[in-house]
């Protein structure tokens, strides 16, 4: 039988080239996938930035450590702790302290994420002086980078200032720096401390009061510390996204090809049985050709993935998804695992067509109906209900236990693959009377295509199936994003009543003084609020953290409607708190101890409750229980009959030179309609190439093998009188129609995946709108219909080009260069051993 597979593979090379090319592309980006998840392991953490050169960084504590009977729990706090006044006095005993402060500056013509610090600071990343000098005055600053040169006068929101020296840049921040004294009177509060001690006896002084930082962990006092950890989960969550697709659109592609070429040799597979070939020695035989054809996909995945990582690489580090440093190492495990992955695809692929190739009975060869027969196997029937049934269960499970987990971005991810998967099983089912339907018009080229795809199902079903994967991921997983989306905003336009809503600049808080003015507008009352945080033990073990809002009760009524499902807002004091129904203890009057943003511990009343909606219906406490929290938004509530615009004017007014803005409800509705972030949404793109992709090469390729196949069929058409237009029309008409069948199956998949996300925000006492995304639908339904209308047509277009007469008599396409078609058709079968 080896010599039968390897004659096989040679003479119908073009069978298999659609499953080389999935394996080879999709063993290349396990491979990649692999190489770079291998890589951010044992990436290295970034060193200290600002303060490199700096003995010793003292700063409050910004985690909070709760005791429990399994061991401390920790999260961060939303307000870092200062460092107590008393333990500064003790640090100044032991040598030169340095405050450290950090704040957003807008300068005309600089950058857009400038930040001021004190003057002193400079020489700890160290930063070098590249022209002019320090600054000495309180209206002197000192830059980094060339964006100003010395003696320029800059306009500022923190007044005009006059550059008198530049620094050489870092890379890691654009800094303005001004005198001690002015920074200090431009942001009071001190991050952080670097004393010239020994570090032995700063931990002394400090005791646990604050941290105590040298060395390496000195990089926990720069800005964003976590920041190359978050990039590095972010990319492994993406990576590993795609890697999943890629296994599950590689297996459906490479048995879907392995599938309709069995169907198509079953006379070849009947003449080997008259011969006297067994069922088993049949099964071996294409086991064979499926590990051949695998084992040089890995082999040559493997290499094209090794060229492939390093610019992958290179790539998320220009865009900013992964840190600058960040590159492949040497690594030989994803070789292996991308390498059998590979193969063991290449046999799952295979299993199900070798079963049905082993059932080919002798009497096939005498076969000439070209309908097919029993395109759904009892095997493929029992897998698509059992896949659809449990499809069901765990939709329904989902929706009575916990709609929530629904909403989270892996459940919508990969839930939908379980309900792709059975519909394309089920496929041939519902093929015929959906053809039917859509070739239902009334003439001769309806006809011939509906009679055609009617017999020819497995044809169809492998053109169709493809096209339903591609559709409905694209169609789920945008259709998700878009309607949970939609239902945040909806739930951000229910909840806010006021007219106006006041922000301050990026980064920034409202101070006393402009709360006073916005305050003291006419027509206008203002409800100044808070973002902070709360957290609370859950079972005794599990630290939980809801992000809160802090805002005072009578104001926040005024400007907002929360949608409540027992008590009172007018109930909210500084003993109490407002929660949501996602809390483990949520009952109204039940005390509950929490920990507030700045780690202070209380225990507070439950003063209602709100439905937990899509997230967004965090928790309320008081200003008091905010400690640390600067206020980042004001609703402003309208007098019965002002008019919003002078008081907007008003209020633009009282922001003065501060970087605030006014905004009418429907603009900050709009402003802050949620997107999904940078890195889902590259993922999703990332996910939704991969499987068009992969639904290219099995369009072009099933294509192409049943042009091939009916090149007889072709000739009698032509023979009846049909033209060459007609005919190609006609190929092209029902490749449509299978690609149009495929579209309407995964927009079927795509309506109940949404219905089930639809299910679960009606749950949550969301307003949800389901959101299709129509111009993804319709570009991805496109391009499949282009590729399977030039790869239909052109192999039809060629075989055309041949006297109908002479093609007419031929039974099977010749495989075989060099041998003439009567050759092939009546040439002896190959010989087969016991």
């Amino acid at each position: 039988m080896l010599s039968v597979t390897l004659r096989t593979l040679r003479i119908r090379w073009a069978g298999f080239t659609g499953s080389f090319v999935a394996l080879s592309l999709g063993v290349a980006l396990l491979t990649v996938m692999g190489l770079a998840l291998a890589s951010t392991a044992d990436a290295p953490q970034r060193g200290p930035e600002r303060f490199a050169a700096a003995p010793v960084v003292v700063r409050g504590q910004d985690t909070l450590r709760v005791p429990t009977p399994v061991g401390a729990r920790e999260s961060p706090l939303a307000h870092p702790r200062p460092v107590p006044a008393a333990t500064v006095a003790r640090l100044r005993t032991l040598g030169p302290v340095v405050e450290d402060r950090a704040f957003p500056v807008r300068a005309t013509g600089g950058p857009a994420d400038l930040v001021g610090h004190p003057w002193s600071t400079a020489a700890f990343a160290p930063y070098e002086l590249a022209t002019g000098r320090a600054p000495r005055a309180s209206g002197e600053v000192v830059v980094t980078g060339d964006w100003a040169r010395p003696g320029q006068k800059v306009r500022t929101d923190k007044g005009s200032v006059r550059v008198v020296g530049t620094l050489t840049a870092r890379g890691f921040e654009n800094a303005v720096f001004f005198t001690d004294a002015h920074a200090a009177r431009l942001d009071p509060s001190v991050a952080q401390f670097v004393v010239r001690a020994d570090p032995a006896s700063v931990r002394k002084a400090v005791g646990g009061g604050a941290q105590v930082l040298t060395g390496d962990a000195r990089r926990l006092a720069d800005a964003d510390p976590g920041r190359d950890g978050e990039a590095l989960t972010a990319m492994n969550a993406l990576l590993g996204t795609a890697g999943g697709v890629t296994a599950f659109v590689s297996v459906f592609v490479v048995a879907s090809t392995f599938a309709f070429a069995v169907a198509q040799r079953r006379r070849e597979f009947a003449l080997l049985r008259t011969a006297g070939a067994t069922p088993a020695q049949i099964r071996r035989s294409v086991l064979a050709e499926a590990l051949a054809v695998g084992t040089l996909a890995s082999a040559v995945g493997c290499v094209l993935g090794s060229h492939g990582a390093p610019l992958l690489a290179a790539r998320v580090a220009d865009e900013g998804l992964a840190p600058a440093w960040f590159t492949i190492g040497e690594h030989t495990w994803p070789y292996h695992a991308a390498f059998w992955t590979g193969l063991l695809v290449a046999l799952c692929g295979a299993t199900a067509a070798f079963w049905r190739a082993g059932r080919t009975a002798p009497t096939e060869a005498l076969r000439e109906a070209a309908a097919d027969k029993g395109p759904l196997t009892r095997g493929r029937l029992l897998c698509g209900a059992a896949l659809l049934l449990t499809a069901a269960a765990t939709l329904a499970l989902s929706l009575t236990a916990d709609p929530s987990d629904l909403l989270h971005r892996k459940t919508y991810i990969s839930r939908p693959m379980l309900l792709i998967t059975a519909t394309a099983l089920l496929t041939p089912l519902v093929l015929r009377p959906l053809t039917r339907l859509l070739t239902c018009f009334p003439s001769a080229v309806g006809m011939l295509v509906r009679e055609n795809t009617a017999t020819g199902v497995r044809r169809t079903a492998a053109l169709a199936a493809p096209v339903l994967v591609t559709v409905a991921l694209a169609g789920s997983l945008l259709g998700a994003t878009a309607t949970l989306n939609d239902a945040k905003t909806t739930e951000t336009s229910d909840r806010t009543t006021a007219a106006l809503v006041v922000t301050p600049a990026a980064g920034t808080a409202f101070d006393t003084t402009t709360l006073h003015r916005l305050g003291a507008v006419p027509g206008a009352r203002i409800s100044p609020t808070s973002s902070t945080a709360v957290h609370v033990l859950e079972d005794g073990v599990a630290l939980t953290r809801s992000e809160a809002r802090a805002a005072t009760p009578g104001d926040l009524a005024a400007t907002t409607r929360l949608p409540l499902t027992a008590g009172r807002l007018g109930d909210l004091d500084d003993g109490s708190i407002v929660v949501n129904e996602e809390w483990q203890r949520h009952r109204v009057g039940d005390r509950v101890r929490v920990w507030l943003g700045d780690g202070t511990p209380r225990t507070l009343r439950i003063a209602a409750v709100m439905p937990t909606g899509t997230g967004g219906n965090g928790v309320y406490v008081t200003p008091r229980n905010a400690p640390g929290a600067g206020v980042d938004r004001v609703d402003v509530a309208l007098d019965q009959g002002t008019a919003p615009g002078p008081v907007a004017t008003a209020l633009r007014r009282a922001l003065g030179t501060t970087g605030g803005e006014v905004l009418t409800r429907d603009a900050w509705i709009r402003a802050t309609h949620p997107e999904t972030n940078r890195t889902t949404s590259l993922g999703l793109l990332l996910v939704l190439g991969i499987a068009l992709l992969y639904t290219g090469i099995s369009v072009a390729n099933t294509a192409v093998m049943a042009a091939s196949d009916r090149v007889r069929d072709l000739a009698v058409l032509r023979l009846a009188g049909a033209t060459r237009g007609q005919v190609l029309r006609l190929s092209a008409a029902e490749a449509l129609t299978a690609v149009a069948a495929g579209a309407l199956l995964g927009l079927l998949v795509t309506g109940v995946n949404l219905a089930g996300m639809w299910g679960a925000l009606t749950l949550l006492s969301a307003r949800p709108t389901v959101t299709l995304p129509w111009q993804a639908l319709g570009t991805t339904a496109l391009a499949c219909a282009l590729l399977a209308v030039v790869c239909a047509t052109a192999p039809a277009a060629l075989t055309l080009r041949r006297r109908p007469a002479n093609l007419a008599g031929i039974r099977e396409q010749p495989s075989e260069p060099g041998r003439s078609h009567h050759e092939t058709s009546r040439g002896k079968p190959p010989t087969v051993g016991p």
